[in-house]
């Protein structure tokens, strides 16, 4: 039975956890914000690149502009895998959740495939399970700029213009709301043509050509959704990390509460023990 002095210590130490935790979570909070903001405004520019692109794809192209490696479409023989995952922990099941669906697709391909990460904790998984992993990014902080990720789509891009992959994956966990973030995995590279009707194929002309345009926007595109994926991720995080320490800070005062009232029913056991001493010897001094 612990004494009351080692419980009054522990009520401490809680106290201390859920002092740590709380304020875990406004700073937590203050960041999702600005993360939700990023994510909300570029979200319509990032799906607005990616029809189009799918809308060019499915266009009729002019041979005269020349080729372009973005859109070659090869026999399957390798792939990539861009896991875009947190630096820190503490963020609920979060990592835990995106680790599982990467593993899954990974353990699922037929063919070699190969790892690009963003992020600590994604490094540390592909490593932990032995993954072929080509490269990794860290520390790219709270609020990156699309300048700041323009090395990771670069490799991307190259990857796939030097047929070193055949396909390459964007694995990353997509904000929905503040209690809800889904890890996804979408296909990056090849690009995949929109299916465009008759009037649809033709409704459109582009100049200086639907493949010269192509050319000047798939970099761009690669660029794009790369970086949203990156902030979506942050987003997530920081949504998930404050709903997790909202959470021990709520457990902590729970435990914190509860172990009050044992140290309380401690003290009050120990008293009525000294009453019952004090008064069984006053009746053996008078008898």
């Amino acid at each position: 039975m612990p004494s009351v002095r080692d419980i009054r210590r522990r009520i401490r130490s809680v106290d201390n956890t859920a002092k740590v935790t709380n304020a875990m979570s406004l700073i937590a909070a203050s960041k999702m914000r600005r993360a939700q903001n990023s994510v909300l405004e570029g979200r319509p520019y990032s799906v607005k690149i990616q029809s189009l692109i799918a809308n060019l794809a499915a266009q009729p192209m002019d041979d005269e502009s020349g080729s372009q490696p973005l859109l070659a479409v090869r026999p399957v023989e390798n792939a990539t895998v861009l896991m875009i995952s947190p630096d820190r922990g503490l963020c609920g099941g979060l990592n835990a959740n995106l680790n599982r669906v990467v593993g899954n697709f990974i353990l699922a391909q037929t063919v070699p495939t190969e790892a690009i990460t963003v992020g600590r904790k994604g490094r540390d998984f592909m490593a932990r399970t032995n993954q072929n992993l080509k490269a990794t990014f860290t520390d790219l902080g709270e609020t990156p700029l699309l300048v700041d990720t323009h090395a990771i789509s670069r490799m991307v891009i190259d990857s796939y213009c030097e047929s070193q992959t055949d396909e390459i994956y964007l694995a990353y966990t997509k904000y929905v709301s503040t209690m809800t973030q889904e890890p996804v995995i979408e296909k990056l590279l090849p690009i995949e043509p929109a299916e465009l009707t008759a009037a649809e194929s033709v409704g459109y002309i582009y100049e200086p050509g639907n493949l010269a345009v192509l050319q000047n926007l798939l970099p761009r595109y690669i660029d794009m959704q790369v970086y949203h994926a990156i902030v979506e991720s942050i987003a997530s995080e920081q949504s998930a990390r404050m709903v997790a320490m909202r959470a021990a800070t709520d457990n902590a005062n729970e435990l914190s509460g509860d172990l009050t009232l044992v140290m309380n029913k401690l003290r009050q056991e120990s008293i009525t023990n000294e009453l019952l001493d004090l008064i069984g010897g006053a009746i053996a001094l008078e008898g």
